[in-house]
């Protein structure tokens, strides 16, 4: 069950809104709990034991951890914790993978039962381990209600992509959110939920029918039109997509009573590769850096071990969004880029100024999604050597009637905060005090966009979640 489905649109959310409302305060979490896993189960009965699972064994482990009395007790308890979330991410997403390329590169014949992936497996196992590695830290102590920890894991609106909180930021709400229902913060969440399924239904599903009927051309029917004609669609279509679902994890995190963060600010407004991931898919990010790139040693280091931790952390960032050589490839062009800014581009963007860095890194961050759309690696480097060769012929590609009106609100939307003053008006809509006018103009703003958004869904069969699968 995804977001922007009938099904949750017209029946689990209605019917979930009202017994969280008429639900005590002291029951809420039940609540939340019980129509988290009916949500999970829903599109995957048979792994919501394996999540259910997990999170028993962490949660005693975790506490066992914290009250050992020695580091080294401490330390044994969370490698424990560390290799059973580890390996069963291991086991889902990357077996098959691996055993795969063991036979391609050794001529080997390992015969491998095709393991099915959970969904949302990469997200959840991150959140479980902050938990661990926080507790460990002694940046938060443990929850000392194991509901309250399966409420942090399996809570359903960030469940299956995100954004991924880490415990501490979400620790206290879980126990006291009262200050945090109130009817502005409600209506914020329902703007956002509403804006952000509008996002997804309206520009990234038309997008993504004009991207899927340029990557399934042949090769020989792309020429430099069609192939930035995918690319551009695609560029919009993926951040759209997820952007908007985080909005509506986000909005009905809101509604709740809890505050998640922000996971996308404007990405395709950077000046530079390092900007955009301060700002596309910022939980992620933040993840990384805490988790992986500081350990590693962060950015006190030598020049050279810097310029490693970077591409390590980005290769592995790619791998985790799937598993393939073209996530790998494309997290290789990213920290690559990343190494060049500090070497010498960022040099050349000030001199150049912001206006002309942008429109370039927003074409190096075009190009490397070609890689992340295509598994085929050979289709992805054809597609990219025709954005680049100024070939032009009579392509046989359609555009659908919704691109040219998609594309336009995708531009829009993703270049109106470029300026301050506009940027101001973006912060004061999705803003938590209004004026009595403001509310009102929000309410029905929010009305026409959910009603808009089912009328897409109902006349177009097309509706995927790209991060569905990861």
């Amino acid at each position: 069950m995804v977001f922007s489905s009938i099904t949750f649109l017209v029946y689990f959310l209605p019917l979930f809104l009202l017994a969280y409302h008429l639900t005590p305060n002291k029951f809420k979490n039940a609540c939340i709990l019980i129509f988290s896993v009916i949500f999970y189960a829903w599109g995957g009965p048979k792994f919501i034991f394996i999540i259910l699972g997990t999170t028993f064994l962490d949660f005693y482990l975790v506490n066992a951890m914290h009250n050992a009395k020695t580091k080294s007790a401490k330390r044994q308890l969370l490698i424990i914790s560390l290799a059973m979330n580890l390996g069963l991410l291991f086991y889902f997403k990357y077996c098959n993978f691996f055993i795969d390329n063991v036979n391609a590169l050794f001529g080997a014949d390992i015969q491998w039962t095709k393991v099915l992936l959970p969904i949302g497996i990469s997200f959840y196992t991150f959140e479980s381990i902050t938990y661990v590695v926080d507790v460990y830290r002694g940046i938060h102590k443990p929850l000392k209600n194991f509901w309250h920890y399966q409420t942090y894991i399996i809570f359903f609106p960030k469940l299956i992509a995100g954004p991924i909180v880490r415990y501490h930021d979400i620790a206290d709400q879980i126990t006291n959110r009262e200050k945090n229902y109130t009817t502005d913060i409600k209506l914020s969440g329902f703007f956002i939920f509403c804006f952000g399924l509008a996002k997804k239904v309206i520009i990234a599903n038309s997008l993504g029918m004009q991207a899927d009927a340029v990557f399934k051309l042949a090769p020989e029917q792309i020429d430099t039109a069609a192939a930035w004609v995918g690319a551009v669609a695609y560029t919009f279509q993926i951040y759209f997509d997820f952007s908007g679902y985080s909005d509506m994890a986000i909005g009905l995190g809101k509604i709740m009573g809890f505050k998640l963060p922000e996971n996308f600010k404007n990405p395709y407004l950077s000046f530079s590769i390092t900007e955009f991931w301060r700002r596309w898919h910022m939980t992620l990010g933040t993840w990384m850096k805490n988790y992986l790139y500081i350990p590693l040693g962060g950015n006190k280091v030598t020049s050279a071990k810097l310029y490693r931790n970077l591409v390590v952390v980005f290769l592995l960032s790619g791998l985790w969004h799937g598993a393939s050589w073209n996530f790998v490839l494309w997290g290789a062009f990213h920290g690559l880029f990343l190494v060049l800014e500090r070497l010498f581009l960022n040099n050349v963007y000030q001199k150049i100024g912001k206006a002309v860095s942008t429109l370039i890194t927003f074409i190096i961050v075009i190009t490397g999604w070609v890689l992340f759309r295509n598994e085929d690696l050979s289709m992805a480097s054809h597609v990219i050597k025709q954005m680049y060769s100024f070939n032009f012929f009579d392509g046989k590609f359609a555009l659908n009637n919704d691109f040219w009106f998609s594309c336009t609100l995708a531009c829009v939307f993703s270049f109106f905060a470029f300026l301050p003053k506009t940027q101001a008006i973006q912060d004061t809509v999705y803003g938590e005090k209004f004026t009595s006018g403001t509310k009102n103009a929000l309410l029905l703003t929010s009305i026409a966009l959910f009603y808009i958004s089912l009328t897409y869904i109902s006349a177009l069969d097309f509706n995927p979640f790209i991060y569905f699968r990861f």
